[in-house]
């Protein structure tokens, strides 16, 4: 065979041919050998959306995903053989992009209307939350839906309140007005520039530190648990939920994560809108 390549090339050409054709051959083995573990790295990635809904999850000043549900997924997920890759969203976006499964999933609000039949949400729960009419003292607390009716209620920007703002929207007795954040929404409270905020807990309670503030009550409307939600549009929904919840429980049976808090979370305010609850 090699007479007659020494036909067509001369020698010099003949040995560059066969040392590149050697190192070509080499390269592919390498490829092939290499694809299954480069294969298996791109799927240990996760791409997990969060929002702005502090102190679970927010973006701090360095622009980088903060927040104790957000430091908890970054666990469970190191636990669980992932590697978190955090995308912040607006909270609309976050419901499209599970929806499209351009996101695997989400560390937010069970039972969101909006998204059922779309995502699957984690066996545990992870931590209590609840939705709160907050107003002044001088004022009756909301113990019923109804008392809305009539009056202006503050909405902070960007939450949906699992569906329950369109509802909000398309009232035709109950006045909105927006703040940007709760902080704007409780100085507008004192202002008298509307009647309830409606707003979490957990964030109003964070910043309930000037001595203005003392005036303010808040009045449960809704309670409910936190989950990971996990896009049904991925083929490995089902298992990524299985693997977070055997990784979670594991660091709570360690002492590594904090164990689900007992709360009711099924409260629901009288007169709530049914197809919201």
């Amino acid at each position: 065979m090699t007479k007659y390549w020494n036909l067509f090339l001369p020698p010099n050409l003949l040995f560059a041919f066969v040392a590149r054709l050697g190192v070509t051959v080499t390269l592919l083995a390498m490829i092939v050998l290499a694809g299954p573990a480069l294969a298996n790295a791109d799927g240990n990635k996760l791409r997990i959306a969060y929002t702005e809904f502090p102190p679970a999850e927010y973006q701090n000043e360095q622009g980088e995903p903060a927040g104790f549900f957000t430091e908890l997924t970054r666990k469970v997920a190191e636990e669980a053989g992932y590697e978190a890759e955090f995308i912040y969203l607006p909270v609309s976006r976050v419901y499209l992009y599970l929806k499209s499964g351009d996101i695997d999933l989400f560390p937010g609000l069970s039972e969101v209307p909006a998204l059922k039949s779309e995502v699957l949400e984690s066996w545990v729960n992870v931590y209590p939350t609840r939705l709160d009419a907050w107003h002044l003292e001088s004022s009756e607390p909301l113990t019923h839906f109804n008392q809305l009716e009539g009056k202006t209620v503050i909405v902070i920007g960007g939450y949906t309140y699992g569906g329950l703002l369109s509802w909000l929207e398309n009232s035709e007795r109950i006045r909105l007005t927006e703040a940007p954040n709760s902080r704007a929404a409780l100085e507008m409270l004192k202002l008298k520039r509307g009647d309830y905020i409606l707003d979490y807990r957990e964030m109003v309670e964070e910043i309930l530190a000037q001595p203005s503030d003392r005036g303010v009550r808040g009045s449960e409307v809704r309670s409910r648990y936190s989950a990971w939600l996990y896009s049904l549009a991925s083929p490995r929904a089902a298992l990524l939920r299985e693997a977070f919840d055997d990784a979670y429980l594991r660091l709570v049976s360690r002492g590594e994560a904090p164990p689900v808090r007992d709360f009711k979370a099924d409260f629901v305010i009288p007169g709530f809108p049914e197809e919201h609850r």
